[in-house]
């Protein structure tokens, strides 16, 4: 609950000129399409039924309280994400909520806590690189509450570069154990979520040594504190890595291990095992196997940037569109009494210009979303049956839409907040915290700039496949657009009129053109005369990957708008579908243009046309933009925005934010002469 309030505000006091919920009402008016039908349409009514019926008991519960977040130093934090943590597991355990609903209730709190990675990453290794006995012997109890596990692979001395890590698991023959430790300082885990304070089992990624010979890095489940005691286990040292930039409500640990000593089962063996008798290593059948983990967590890192993308446009849009600014010195407007009327700061084209494009890669980041979740489990599939002809083209495509979205869904954050002036600094507007808790997706699960690398590499081996035979390597997004280009390097655009732009095959030919392109160049650097070196090649490396995942994010959206029946059969959406498009995919290619031009895929008077079609673009967008981010059907209690909130009484929310501050509280003690600095004593509290 939050403190106070400290002060009383005069309530006669009302904002001047037309409130924000009259303006919001306003622009709904404005809207050529249902937004009802846009949200079921967008999500399912399963989806909204079952977010509907949660906001209804989420919110009124007294444990999952957010209204004094604000207002809480780091401790108190915590203790609130653990309040939160344990609550959502007996909710979850009395009202049998099946994987959805739990995954639902955690984004709804949207307050990182202590069981973070226990819920995703540790019960997900479990379930795909556990055997089944593993699975019963620690999978249900992890489920159950009854262990409380975290993912430790990351080291002080080393994140993305995983074979590389430091901590060894060597194994004893005669015991028939694995000796996990820690041979220096480096090899210390850190940064891992639910270690710090919170987990009694970690999931250990060690350097697998069998007879005096590594085999790389392999799982292994480590019991590292007592459940009951909540002591730390021989051989464990255990805590908190200290305060963040964000996510304050996690304990991010670190993790010593001195020669501790697990069972032979312990190590993860669905994949890749250990004879337990000979010591004879049996690998698996692709070594990438053992990371299957980490695509889940990319796939959703996907699916989330898309949900921060609709948040951040929400705020924005929404407060844009209620706060005025300036009179239009061209064409001022007047009140009844003859006083010129402010402008909406929405009707800015600067303003549109930033935040517009924030809106429409929301719907393009969804699509590819969706995408991404099915080729993660027809991948899945496939595995389960040994095929693993789509493994590389997973991991490929995972690993460059994990880098683009989140670098591209934190700067969106950051654009909103600026859209939103002096009042998007405020932890009010939601966007602060939004953003501090937000970047750190930038940097795990494998840095985005690394990362990129991984794409890339799968890229260059592809267009060398293709080099080699044409027609050979089968099927697939990467292999298509790459063998389009060889057949027809020299290939030009046709558009002459900027009409010739509401094409989606144009932009998903030019996107595809650019990415083989640059794929190609890449390649005869590396491989031509030059023999460059990789480390010489790590920019032009990176843009291959951007390319390609922007090509894909093209496509996926293109492909709705050709061929998705439940949006062509509703033509209102369907319009209002295409200008985001070509918003999306024009302001991309702008952004771009060098490289589409360099390509010889479009010429430099082709390019002049974009300018004004994303203008002509963001024009239409502007008298639905509310509407649409309304589509996004973001409750206020995930959003917790004063400034965004859905009902629009922005500055009547900001006095009452302002008023509650503890610091309101005491009278302070400004005299140099005196050593008391509070009047009154001791601050209140936040009450948790």
């Amino acid at each position: 609950m939050a403190p106070g309030p400290f002060i009383q505000i005069p309530s006669d006091l009302k904002p001047a000129g037309l409130n924000g919920p009259e303006q919001l009402a306003i622009e709904r008016r404005k809207a050529s399409f249902d937004v009802g039908q846009m949200t079921e349409y967008l999500y399912g009514k399963e989806y909204l039924e079952r977010q509907a019926q949660l906001v209804e008991l989420l919110s009124k519960d007294p444990a999952l309280d957010k209204s004094g977040l604000n207002y809480m130093g780091r401790v108190e934090k915590f203790r609130a994400a653990l309040k939160k943590d344990k609550r959502l597991a007996v909710l979850a355990r009395e009202h049998n909520w099946d994987s959805n609903t739990i995954a639902h209730a955690e984004k709804l709190c949207d307050l990182p806590g202590p069981f973070g990675l226990h819920k995703s990453m540790f019960l997900t290794t479990l379930e795909r690189m556990g055997t089944p006995e593993q699975q019963e012997a620690f999978l249900e109890p992890a489920r159950r509450f009854d262990i409380i596990g975290c993912y430790a692979q990351t080291e002080l001395g080393h994140g993305s570069n995983v074979q590389f890590l430091e901590t060894t698991a060597t194994y004893d023959e005669e015991a028939k154990e694995y000796e996990i430790h820690s041979p220096s300082l480096t090899a210390s885990k850190w940064w891992i979520g639910g270690l710090g304070r919170s987990a009694t089992h970690a999931i250990v990624m060690a350097q697998l040594v069998l007879k005096g010979k590594s085999y790389g890095p392999h799982p292994f489940v480590v019991p590292i504190r007592d459940p009951k005691t909540r002591e730390m286990l021989p051989g464990c040292t255990i805590g908190d890595i200290g305060p963040k930039q964000g996510y304050q409500t996690t304990d991010n640990g670190f993790l010593l291990l001195d020669h501790v000593r697990v069972p032979h089962f312990n190590q993860l063996a669905k994949f890749a095992k250990v004879d337990l008798d000979t010591a004879v290593y049996v690998p698996p059948q692709n070594a990438a196997l053992t990371y299957g983990t980490l695509t889940w967590v990319r796939a959703n890192i996907v699916q989330d940037a898309r949900t921060i993308l609709m948040r951040s446009a929400t705020v924005a849009i929404r407060y844009c569109s209620i706060r005025r600014q300036f009179a239009d010195r061209d064409a001022p407007v007047f009140s009844a009494s003859g006083k010129k009327v402010e402008s909406q700061v929405l009707d800015y084209t600067m303003v549109q210009a930033r935040i517009f494009p924030v809106l429409a890669k929301a719907f393009a980041f969804h699509y590819t979303a969706l995408y991404m979740f099915q080729l993660y489990q027809e991948n899945v599939s496939l595995i389960d049956n040994k095929d693993l002809s789509l493994l590389a083209e997973t991991h490929a495509s995972s690993s460059g839409l994990k880098a683009l979205t989140t670098i591209e869904a934190a700067e969106a954050i950051e654009t909103c907040r600026r859209a939103c002036g002096g009042h998007g600094f405020s932890l009010a507007s939601g966007l602060s915290s939004l953003y501090n808790d937000y970047l750190p997706n930038v940097t795990w699960e494998g840095d985005s700039y690394m990362l990129s690398q991984q794409t890339s590499r799968y890229l260059l081996k592809t267009m060398r496949s293709l080099y080699k035979d044409l027609e050979g390597p089968p099927k697939s997004f990467t292999v298509d657009y790459m063998r389009s280009y060889l057949r027809d390097p020299n290939a030009k655009a046709t558009i002459e009129f900027s009409g010739d732009l509401m094409d989606p095959i144009f932009f998903i030919k030019a996107f595809g053109h650019r990415a083989a392109w640059l794929v190609k160049e890449t390649l005869e650097l590396r491989d031509g005369p030059a023999k460059r070196s990789w480390n010489s090649l790590l920019i032009e490396l990176y843009k291959c990957s951007k390319a390609h995942s922007q090509a894909l994010i093209v496509y996926n959206f293109s492909m709705a708008i050709l061929k998705d029946e439940a949006l062509n059969s509703r033509p209102a959406l369907r319009t209002v579908m295409q200008h985001l498009l070509l918003l999306y995919c024009a302001h991309t290619m702008h952004e771009e243009g060098a490289e589409f031009m360099s390509s010889g895929y479009i010429t430099p008077k082709q390019y002049s046309l974009l300018s004004a079609k994303i203008q002509e673009a963001m024009h239409s967008i502007r008298p639905q933009a509310v509407s649409l981010v309304d589509s996004f059907a973001i409750p206020d209690w995930l959003l917790n925005s004063d400034l965004g909130s859905s009902k629009g009484d922005v500055y009547e929310r900001l006095f009452e934010h302002a008023v509650r501050d503890p610091l309101n509280s005491t009278k302070w003690n400004v005299d140099i002469d005196s050593d008391v600095l509070d009047m009154d004593g001791t601050l209140p509290q936040s009450k948790l």
